[in-house]
């Protein structure tokens, strides 16, 4: 599969949950104290974001 989910920690210690596309980051989270925060990030992402409308900003 060329998109998926990656979670590792950041240089200071927090986990962030990264989504990739062909190995390259598309989006990242906010750095999270523990891995399962990081992963219920991916679950709501997972669960909400095909129902996020698109907004355009001028």
């Amino acid at each position: 599969m060329a998109h998926y989910f990656e979670i590792k920690k950041n240089k200071a210690g927090e986990f962030v949950a990264y989504f990739k596309y062909n190995n390259e980051p598309i989006f990242w989270t906010e750095g999270y104290s523990s891995k399962a925060n990081a992963v219920n990030a991916i679950e709501s992402i997972k669960k909400n974001g095909p129902a996020a409308e698109t907004r355009e900003v001028e």
